[in-house]
């Protein structure tokens, strides 16, 4: 669990955690999902949505994917805000916890899906797709078919659909469209789902449609009315009490609803800044996540209308300008002149701002030959081509809300563009290779939309430079071009105090350095890692076939990625990066699985895909410090599968608890690191113990030679029943370095994870990483992890006299952060 300092449960400015498993939570749930688009989803969802309500339940109403216009009629449908659920923007962890976060106090959470069920991310073999939602969330699933055009074939469809993943649970069939009673009759018979509702052909219920689909609900005259008939006549087609029925046979979700006061922290005093956030019919789409978590990280959210309001909020500290349909309002956006020079006068004078796609559009100098603000040096034209991506972006360098490097995760959906399409200074993203948008320290705008749930770290810089004096990007951080590549050797350079690289801080035993010494006398010879292979075969009780030595476990990581043709390569994050980085160079397609802060870091076998072939882990895991149970790895063993295990810091726990490298389970490999415990990085030394058949796969694959005779050399002498004692008094020590910086860091306030390894994960907040180098203390930044963020470090533990340089540098930095 991430360890906490005490606090007063009454603080405001608190966010209140709980560690532990999550509690089951039980929430009625049903999916309304199609087996292609334009089958009537959205109509038979949102008339469901008010039908429910209408019988009094309280509704929460949710859409599959990152549409903003859905979301809009589900909200008059049930009084309550749509949600979005969507994998790629959010990630896979946080699907379950957004549904539980909107649907708080519901009695029924209807989830809308996204074209054809099994239809997500082109190249994604259905990523982001309705059934991966309903996958994720466990959530039954009730087709929609439009049957205008077909009759028995209505069951042949159905039936590929509900058998075609077994993760995914279609229960029952709504027809729409339908025709004659007669042809009703032949499709029912065709079908061994329940038909819950049959839903006659009614063009007068039909939502309006433009350039970008359906036309928002905000600026739809009459949407309201034609909601309240739409639910009224759902009501009298489908049976309610079927569909509550099933979403009520919807299993417990093992998850921890989604909590904004987790992911942002407000500061203490200093009153709440205000941000002016767009509204009304030309600003229409912003996720409701993201006006929580700057709620959340102390901000007070006051909308405003740029087609009515003549001037910003008074007090107006932040811009906040969201998705819309500005072409179409342009003339009345141009004729609001005053609003429009005091938001280009707040622009300039570097009022943070946040444009995202149609804001983007507002602030440029024209729109169509229209005159909008001008604070962006870009003209804006409506095109014939549709832009609609789902794009991973990189930032090029430090902005308003990104620091370089940093990549998210967003979507594009426009007919828009324009010219120039980039700052010739700093864009805002580079999407393929390509740059896009305007950024500099206060401003950030582009046509990408990020859901901010997913990267919370957003929100909080935007939030920080809403404050007075805090308007710059906070001690920015140098480019990391290949994160999953990034190691703390790079951080421990130009003479820092290091707590960066872990490797253990003290001088080699005598014997360690006569056993290098004879291993370069013996290089005028090609090395023979027999010796080596016999020695770890002896250390861990195996015979020598079920033991390789290897260059490091960075080259035991390769061996593994190239040995087979993995079908769902599986890495559990954060974890030290090498392995993920070696399957993909291998060109596979990786699979991660994330352990969260709330559990603790802790895995849950359970998360892990059942057709799984391949698991790789940490432990403990770098850079978490989390030391599994033995009984939990276990538990991953699957037939078919290959469970691969990082012991490199085994040594280093005294006594090595939870250690499977004694384990001679089939389909099990443990791989162990020589370097750190021993100060040796310089010479890779490592080794694999395991399944003896896939040890002997990977010696076939090996390259000859590829351990050097000082390798093998220190190999023999560290596996030695002599090196034993040594190895654990300096776990020992380790033990004792770690439990005084864990002291200081509590005493600071500062959370951290409880370690097992030698390195603590800390969480003092945003820019404390480059903070900390501006005083001569490197630490290992963590966002180069997956599933941590730039809030993170990691700590190398080092003796009491290095800890207390690196505590009172820690002291410094969050003092002058709180000023």
């Amino acid at each position: 669990m991430v360890t906490h300092p005490p606090h007063d449960p009454h603080d405001p400015h608190r966010p209140s955690r709980s560690h532990g498993a999550p509690v089951p939570v039980d929430l009625p749930r049903i999916m309304i999902a199609a087996p292609m688009t334009g089958q009537g989803k959205t109509t038979v969802a949102t008339g469901l949505m008010a039908a429910l309500r209408d019988a009094g339940l309280t509704v929460s109403g949710h859409k599959t994917g990152p549409d903003y216009i859905d979301p809009g009629y589900h909200a008059l449908a049930t009084g309550r805000p749509g949600r979005n659920l969507d994998p790629h923007l959010a990630g896979e962890d946080r699907v379950a916890p957004l549904l539980l976060h909107g649907a708080r106090g519901a009695d029924v959470a209807v989830v809308e899906g996204v074209m054809g069920l099994h239809d997500g991310r082109i190249g994604g073999d259905g990523f982001a797709s309705s059934a991966h939602v309903a996958s994720l969330t466990r959530t039954p699933v009730v087709l929609v078919v439009d049957v205008s055009r077909m009759s028995r074939s209505v069951g042949a469809l159905v039936e590929g659909m509900a058998v075609y993943d077994p993760a995914v649970e279609v229960v029952g069939v709504i027809l729409n469209k339908a025709g004659s009673e007669r042809n009703v009759a032949e499709i029912r018979r065709s079908l061994r789902l329940p038909v819950l509702g049959v839903v006659p052909r009614d063009d007068e219920i039909a939502a309006p449609s433009r350039h970008l689909g359906l036309v928002p609900a905000s600026e739809r005259a009459g949407s309201a009315r034609a909601v309240r008939r739409l639910g009224e006549r759902i009501a009298r087609q489908v049976d309610l009490d079927a569909v509550l029925a099933l979403a009520r046979s919807a299993p417990p979700l093992h998850a921890r609803p989604w909590d904004p006061a987790q992911e942002v922290t407000a500061p203490r005093g200093g009153g709440r800044p205000v941000v002016a956030v767009a509204g009304g019919r030309a600003f229409t789409f912003r996720y409701t996540e993201t006006e929580e978590l700057l709620t959340a990280a102390g901000c007070e959210v006051v909308p405003f209308d740029p087609l009515t309001d003549p001037a910003l909020p008074p007090g107006t500290r932040g811009l906040y300008l969201g998705g819309g349909f500005p072409e179409v309002y342009a003339a009345e956006l141009a004729a609001n002149t005053p609003l429009l020079a005091e938001i280009r006068e707040a622009v300039r004078d570097g009022v943070p701002t946040v444009a995202e796609c149609a804001g983007l559009l507002y602030l440029a100098k024209t729109l169509d030959d229209t005159p909008m603000a001008g604070a962006v040096p870009a003209h804006a034209r409506m095109t014939e081509r549709l832009t609609l991506r789902y794009p991973h972006a990189v930032s090029p360098g430090d902005t308003l809300l990104t620091r370089a490097g940093e990549r998210v995760t967003g979507h594009e959906f426009h007919r828009t563009r324009t010219t120039p399409g980039a700052s010739a200074g700093t864009p805002a993203w580079e999407i393929d290779g390509r740059p896009e948008g305007f950024a500099t320290a206060t401003l950030h705008a582009s046509y990408l939309h990020v859901h901010w749930a997913g990267h919370p770290h957003l929100a909080a810089r935007f939030a920080a430079a809403t404050r007075p004096g805090n308007t710059a990007p906070a001690a920015p951080t140098s480019a990391v071009a290949d994160p999953l590549r990034h190691h703390g050797d790079v951080e421990a350079r130009s003479g820092l105090l290091d707590l960066a690289v872990n490797v253990y801080c003290g001088d080699r035993p005598d014997w360690l350095d006569r056993a290098l010494h004879d291993g370069i006398a013996d290089a005028a010879a090609y090395p023979d890692p027999e010796p080596a292979r016999r020695a770890v075969a002896r250390r861990h009780h195996r015979p020598p076939g079920e033991a390789l030595p290897t260059a490091g476990a960075a080259e035991a990581f390769t061996l593994v990625a190239r040995l087979r043709p993995w079908r769902r390569p599986v890495v559990v994050h954060p974890q030290f990066t090498e392995p993920h980085a070696a399957l993909e160079q291998a060109g596979h397609t990786v699979t991660t699985v994330l352990c969260r802060p709330e559990d603790g870091f802790a895995l849950d076998p359970a998360a892990v895909p059942e057709d799984a072939d391949l698991v790789m882990i940490g432990n403990p895991t770098n850079p978490t410090g989390v030391l599994h149970p033995a009984a939990t790895l276990r538990a991953l063993r699957r037939p078919g599968r290959l469970v691969v295990v990082d012991e490199a810091f085994m040594d280093a726990v005294p006594g090595e608890p939870e250690s499977l490298a004694d384990d001679r389970a089939g389909g099990l490999l443990v791989i162990r690191s020589l370097t750190k415990h021993w100060s040796i990085p310089g010479i890779r030394a490592g080794y694999v113990v395991g399944d003896p058949d896939v040890v002997r796969e990977l010696a076939r694959a090996q390259t000859p030679w590829s351990l050097s005779s000082p390798a093998v050399a220190a190999t023999v002498a560290c596996t030695a029943a002599e090196a034993l004692p040594e190895a654990l008094s300096r776990a020992r020590r380790l033990t004792q370095w770690r439990e005084f910086l864990q002291e200081g860091l509590a005493r600071q306030g500062v959370p951290f994870v409880p370690s097992a390894a030698p390195f603590v994960l800390a969480r003092p907040g945003e820019g404390v990483h480059g903070l900390l180098r501006e005083r001569g203390v490197a630490v290992r930044r963590a966002d180069t992890f997956p599933g941590l963020d730039g809030s993170w470090i990691r700590l190398a533990v080092r003796p009491p006299e290095t800890g207390r340089r690196f505590l009172d540098a820690l002291t410094e930095v969050r003092a002058c952060a709180t000023a």
